[in-house]
């Protein structure tokens, strides 16, 4: 059973800067892809950000540009860095594990972490 635990989330003033981890208790490099997946109230789960196990990185057009994911193998953590960050990008942040490959679009599965709250208020 793999588990992946979020950390990094809170409150934060709109331009601020937030870096999100997850760690997962196995190898990040099994699996096909490491996403971060965000919820607001209200809202449907959306994709932010995904990297594949080839080193290839995607995000959503809301986050280009101001938001990094990056992977460190050997700690097993994937990390997201949130530049400029805006209130609109308030949501509780989610970290998958996707053992299926992925592409844009493609249904969510495989593990998922309990989720780490951002806030973005003045």
């Amino acid at each position: 059973q793999v588990q992946l635990v979020e950390s990094g989330g809170g409150l934060v003033q709109p331009g601020g800067s937030l870096r999100l981890s997850c760690a997962a208790s196995g190898s990040i490099f099994s699996f096909n892809a490491m996403v971060w997946y965000r919820q607001a109230p209200g809202k449907e789960r959306e994709l932010v950000a995904a990297f594949t196990r080839g080193g290839n990185t995607n995000y959503a057009d809301s986050v280009k540009d101001r938001f990094t994911i990056s992977r460190d193998i050997a700690k097993n953590m994937v990390y997201l860095q949130m530049n400029s960050l805006k209130p609109e990008d308030t949501a509780v942040y989610y970290c998958n594990a996707r053992y299926e490959p992925w592409r844009v679009g493609v249904r969510p599965s495989g593990y998922w972490g309990q989720g780490t709250q951002v806030t973005v208020s003045s």
